[in-house]
């Protein structure tokens, strides 16, 4: 039997970004705009030896390790047309990965569980569609542990190493989420509110303040009336490691009507980097 490796032709494994991309919906596959930002994104970073996803649409306790061999998509979504339940997404197994996401797990004496049969949801997919549309890169998903957001925190800083193994650690969800508006005619002034006040905490790192979003931001109850679509930013943060990163925001903007913002963050290291953050895994 042969095993799948990571490492592919013009796979680097160079140091890599941390990113947080908004997701969509599957619908995101038919919108020319947003799917042409995602592509030239992933145009602009160097291209993964694999890619490591956490979604907002898989929680589970302990933290698990999802399929390391390509199995079908995760439909998890219902109503839509038929044309996307036929999407597919055959991306190699990273079973390599996960050996070594396993490992950095148990250093921090996080516990892991291994689900071998749990393909990509649609969080996942969607964006790896548009950014990847080879399937020529290996993935592997990993669940939230629930939602506190000191464990996710510090979740994501146990996986900080990866990052300089030339993976791609990809947080997916949304900055603002508020269903009961999709839809509604115009942009709600609460989504400009913590959009805005997202993006200046993001900018600084500052890691307390996106912690502690629910108390200190404006409108977060209206933003965020549950907030699992936030929860792998906090993951994402916590991949930077002890080093201030560079932060920029390759997509902005609103969708729905503007229920949602479609910011998404990207996370750089360099000879810019600030100093030692202070924070411990």
């Amino acid at each position: 039997m042969t095993t799948q490796r990571e490492t592919r032709p013009n796979q680097s494994s160079e140091p890599m970004p941390v990113i947080f991309a908004a997701h969509g919906a599957p619908v995101l596959l038919d919108d020319a705009v947003w799917m042409a930002e995602l592509a030239s994104w992933a145009n602009a970073m160097p291209k993964p030896k694999s890619i490591l996803m956490v979604s907002a649409h898989w929680e589970e306790r302990p933290t698990t390790l999802g399929a390391t061999r390509t199995v079908p998509l995760i439909y998890d979504f219902y109503g839509f047309p038929e044309r996307y339940y036929q999407t597919q997404y055959p991306a190699p197994g990273a079973p390599d990965l996960a050996a070594r996401v396993r490992d950095l797990l148990r250093q921090k004496d996080i516990p892991v569980a291994q689900d071998p049969e749990h393909g990509l949801d649609h969080g996942a997919y969607v964006p790896l569609v548009a950014m990847y549309p080879g399937a020529d890169i290996p993935v592997l998903q990993i669940s939230m542990p629930g939602l506190d957001a000191q464990e996710l925190f510090r979740l994501g800083h146990a996986l900080a190493p990866l990052r300089d193994e030339g993976v791609l650690v990809f947080g997916s969800g949304f900055i603002t989420h508020n269903m009961r508006y999709a839809f509604r005619p115009g942009i709600p002034p609460w989504a400009r509110e913590f959009d805005a006040w997202a993006a200046e905490a993001l900018l600084r790192f500052d890691v307390d303040a996106l912690l502690d979003f629910q108390a200190r931001a404006p409108a977060a109850q209206m933003a965020l009336p549950t907030w699992e679509h936030y929860a792998p930013l906090l993951v994402s943060a916590g991949a930077v490691g002890d080093r201030r990163p560079a932060t920029t925001f390759p997509i902005t903007g609103f969708w729905m009507e503007g229920a949602f913002t479609k910011r998404s963050v990207q996370f750089d290291f360099g000879l810019g980097d600030g100093p030692t953050l202070g924070r411990s895994g």
